[in-house]
């Protein structure tokens, strides 16, 4: 039996653009490649969750249009449950423009249209799913009220909660609390903690900081240095492999969905965290978000032979 995962959050179309260089303010490049992939920081962990073996279920709201119907379609063929996708009728879906540079970094902005309108009403409709999980993963791509809902109903039933804190933002104290892990990237963590990460000891503090607002676990993204890991029992920097980058738009997405699944498997923290770096890993080697999830057999494989 495939582990029960929800995802709650956002379903964006991701317009990019491959440029030579990020521009600058007030600057037009040139771009080669233009692609149109299924986006959104939620829907990009429901499909890498989906992919890496959980069986998933999508708390999300698009618009009554081509990119809803077209999202919706592509969560069905990952086998993704789609119940609780719903339909807004009078915003658009979100959409997400993004330049990708030759060294595999990028640029994003967002318009989130009917994200802004998954309320926490929404989220009370979908609660018996949620109590029957096994894992709640979410971030911040949804209204902040909407999210508090969710971890609520998780944690008031012992249910492990991940938050993926992006974008960035403060947050309260009693929302962390009942998070069992945060997933923050250096950035992320710098914004939430006041400490700016430039190695090893400087993940170490953040994470602690983290931790003393009532974090179970704290794990900070690191890309391709891989992810700091600091809970009770263990405080260190977990490698991850090194690869050629071509697109790192969704890899922390990927990195989160991947996690969900190892987490909803019981797996140790450690194993979890390495299982996910290599998802990571793989997806930036393909260009678009979604379409770089990996499927769980290239992870496993990746997996032991970096390991033997």
């Amino acid at each position: 039996m495939k582990p029960k995962i929800i995802v709650v959050g956002s379903s964006n179309t991701d317009m990019v653009v491959k440029t030579s260089h990020l521009p600058g303010p007030g600057e037009t490049v040139i771009g080669g490649e233009f692609i149109t992939a299924a986006g959104g920081k939620g829907a990009n962990q429901a499909v890498a969750a989906a992919r890496a073996g959980g069986d998933v279920y999508f708390v999300a709201k698009v618009g009554d249009d081509h990119f809803g119907k077209s999202a919706i379609d592509g969560f069905k063929k990952e086998k993704i449950k789609t119940d609780y996708v719903y339909t807004d009728k009078k915003l658009p879906s979100g959409v997400a423009l993004i330049v990708v540079d030759e060294k595999g970094e990028n640029a994003i902005a967002v318009a989130p249209g009917a994200n802004s309108r998954l309320s926490p009403n929404d989220i009370k409709k979908a609660q018996k799913v949620i109590k029957s999980a096994k894992v709640l993963l979410v971030q911040l791509e949804i209204p902040l009220q909407t999210v508090i809902e969710a971890v609520n109903i998780a944690s008031s039933c012992g249910i492990k909660t991940i938050l993926n804190p992006a974008p960035a933002m403060p947050l309260p104290d009693e929302l962390l609390s009942k998070i069992s892990i945060i997933t923050p990237n250096e950035i992320e963590a710098e914004i939430l903690t006041g400490i700016k990460i430039v190695d090893e000891q400087t993940a170490k503090s953040a994470a602690i900081t983290l931790k003393k607002k009532g974090v179970d676990t704290v794990i900070i993204t690191l890309g391709e240095k891989g992810a700091y890991l600091h809970n009770e029992d263990t405080s260190k920097l977990i490698p991850s492999i090194k690869v050629k980058a071509v697109d790192t738009t969704a890899a922390g997405d990927i990195f989160n969905g991947a996690l969900a699944v190892s987490i909803a498997e019981e797996k140790q923290i450690i194993q979890a965290v390495r299982f996910a770096n290599i998802a990571a890993a793989i997806s930036v080697t393909k260009i678009g978000a979604q379409p770089s999830a990996p499927k769980r057999n290239q992870i496993l494989r990746l997996l032991n032979q970096t390991a033997n």
